[in-house]
């Protein structure tokens, strides 16, 4: 087989360009701080927890999520032409208040609320499409969903995920919205089986279950404006996506560095 030619990606010479992905890298590095010290804590408790969900939970939890990620979509976009522009508070509130409704009622109830939630953070993230100027129906914003989506959420300890997640987006362009979702699914439930089962836990109940989807929300809508500022970048000035992430990726490196 013959090897492939590594591709030469085209210099990005406006400054303008650089100090936009230079906002979107600090917005990046911000989404990482918020909530992480507690939702880090959350986590570790939670992993051993996943595995005293009772059996009926665990068992379902990826088919669950599964669908609600298919089903998500229509009601995200009913939502939209019924109620436009709510703002960032206004979906962290509501998501607030659908984590503390599930926390309230158990396992039984969080599992019922898993599809609520998902809706809410996937509305969430077509309101920042529109946003930015981008058609929150069509299947490029709704990849770029799964995609921002395939990040699992704050409670993740994978380092790699969320970078790993900008270079996906280079190689995932063939795919279908429904074959996107049988490889996102999975990765999603895992986490939403951590924030699942410490809302659950006795100790926290409902407050945790909100203060976890409080942190969930703002976490993907950051991401979203990453996410979604690339794409508009690509369609203004016709750099090659290749080109803007890898920009983003070293924007992103340095400002660690300092």
């Amino acid at each position: 087989m013959t090897p492939q030619t590594p591709q030469v990606l085209p210099p990005i010479a406006d400054p303008s360009v650089h100090a936009q992905i230079d906002r979107l890298a600090l917005r990046y590095l911000k989404a990482q701080g918020l909530g992480m010290q507690m939702m880090a804590r959350l986590g570790n408790g939670a992993e051993g927890l996943i595995q005293r969900l009772p059996s009926f939970v665990r068992s379902r939890l990826d088919g669950a999520t599964r669908a609600a990620l298919t089903r998500a979509f229509s009601a995200a976009s009913g939502s939209r032409r019924v109620l436009r522009d709510r703002g960032d508070m206004f979906n962290r509130m509501l998501s607030t208040a659908s984590g503390a409704a599930g926390g309230a009622a158990g396992f039984a109830g969080a599992l019922v609320e898993l599809p609520f939630t998902v809706t809410l953070l996937l509305r969430a993230m077509l309101d920042i499409a529109a946003e930015h100027g981008l058609d929150p129906d069509s299947e490029a914003v709704r990849l770029e969903c799964l995609r921002i989506f395939a990040a699992a959420g704050p409670m993740t300890t994978d380092d790699q995920t969320d970078l790993g997640l900008l270079a996906a987006r280079l190689s995932v362009s063939g795919q279908t919205v429904q074959s996107l979702v049988s490889k996102v699914a999975p990765r999603l439930s895992v986490s939403l089986g951590q924030k699942m089962a410490a809302q659950a836990a006795p100790v926290f109940g409902a407050v945790a279950g909100a203060s976890i989807n409080f942190i969930f929300a703002r976490y993907y809508q950051e991401l979203a404006r990453v996410h979604f500022g690339l794409m508009r970048l690509e369609q203004e000035t016709g750099l090659p996506p290749e080109a803007l992430t890898e920009a983003l990726r070293l924007s992103i490196e340095a400002q660690q560095g300092r």
